[in-house]
């Protein structure tokens, strides 16, 4: 039975997993930096890399005794390339041509956005082709999947991605990083029809199928202005009543989730797409309202909407392995001159 090890570390989490190729994932070790950039509102990145320098080595020891396995029981090694933050994808991806060259392993460079659409096949038996909804803290895309490195992209944000749309508004409402869960959570309280937010692109007919989140935020710092009655500063989340910052917060998600509905709509105006599959991937895949929301559209059009589980969604070693798997099942395997990148397209236009 194939085994792979897993090596991420484009973030803020160090993750490493073992998974073989039935699927089985034998350990899935995270550690989070969030407590570490908690009081800087975001990640940096020197402290980022400097922390997955410190705790690589014993995290890999962890996850083999974990898995009861040794070095030589291990049929390759998978490891985020990029894109990412080029200081931590630098330590994973030393670590583990480190490992590669000892143990005489092959070595597979995994695009991460790859890994986060192909996951869903690790625990499901999803074929390809697929409509790929990509969303996280750094990402927005809409891609068709049609195959191990082969996808189709159809729209993709135009400025800020929505996790880190939702970080901010979440800043502007004095929540703490991560904003996504505590957004999600302080909306349920909220009316989600309180405030008239603007639905960024809905119009546009040379942007039909992408995103844009920079003027949903302005829009959001001008509702609390209006308000408070006072021009915007860090504090003036403390002028805000736990009333107004659950609407707030319910209003921002309901635009977000009618934004996405809106561009897929286009899409499969547009498109003959050949697929009854929609996968929801990355970190914003485990806010339940957005998938609920999209998943209840998407019935009307005879589509399944589906996400891996909440913990395969935000970044973790289990889908840098299995990427890895689908790609030595076919063959493509990586010198080890291969370089870190920041950024990577996973696909362009067609």
């Amino acid at each position: 039975m194939t085994k792979i090890i897993g090596i991420e570390t484009s973030c803020d989490e160090t993750a490493i997993a073992i998974i073989d190729d039935k699927g089985n994932i034998l350990s899935n070790l995270v550690i989070s930096q969030i407590d570490i950039h908690k009081e800087f509102g975001g990640v940096v990145p020197e402290i980022a890399a400097r922390n997955h320098a410190i705790i690589i080595d014993k995290l890999i020891k962890k996850s083999l005794n974990e898995a009861n396995l040794d070095f030589k029981d291990l049929d390759a090694i998978a490891v985020t390339a990029g894109p990412g933050l080029i200081g931590g994808v630098i330590v994973g991806v030393m670590a583990a041509k480190m490992l590669a060259s000892i143990y005489n392993k092959p070595i597979i460079a995994v695009n991460h956005l790859e890994a986060h659409a192909l996951t869903i096949r690790l625990t499901c038996a999803i074929k390809f082709p697929y409509l790929l909804l990509l969303v996280s803290g750094g990402h927005c895309q809409i891609l068709l999947t049609k195959g191990v490195g082969n996808y189709q992209k159809l729209g993709e944000t135009i400025d800020d991605a929505l996790g880190e749309a939702f970080d901010k508004v979440a800043q502007m409402l004095g929540l703490e990083y991560p904003g996504g869960p505590k957004i999600e959570k302080l909306a349920q309280n909220g009316n989600e029809n309180k405030y008239k937010l603007p639905k960024p692109l809905e119009k546009s007919k040379n942007h039909r199928y992408d995103f844009s989140f920079s003027g949903l935020k302005t829009a959001v710092r001008r509702e609390i202005e209006k308000i408070t009655e006072e021009n915007y500063n860090h504090n003036i989340h403390q002028k805000l009543s736990e009333t107004e910052k659950s609407n707030i917060a319910a209003s921002f998600q309901k635009v977000v989730a009618d934004n996405i509905i809106n561009r897929i709509q286009n899409i499969l105006k547009d498109y003959d797409l050949n697929t009854k599959n929609l996968v929801i991937a990355g970190g914003v895949a485990a806010n339940q309202y957005l998938f609920s929301k999209i998943s209840n559209f998407m019935k009307n059009h005879d589509i399944k909407t589906s996400a891996p589980a909440i913990n395969l969604c935000t970044d973790n070693g289990a889908m840098i392995a299995w990427a890895g798997m689908e790609r030595l099942k076919l063959g493509l395997i990586d010198n080890l001159d291969f370089k870190p990148k920041a950024r990577w397209q996973l696909a362009l236009n067609e």
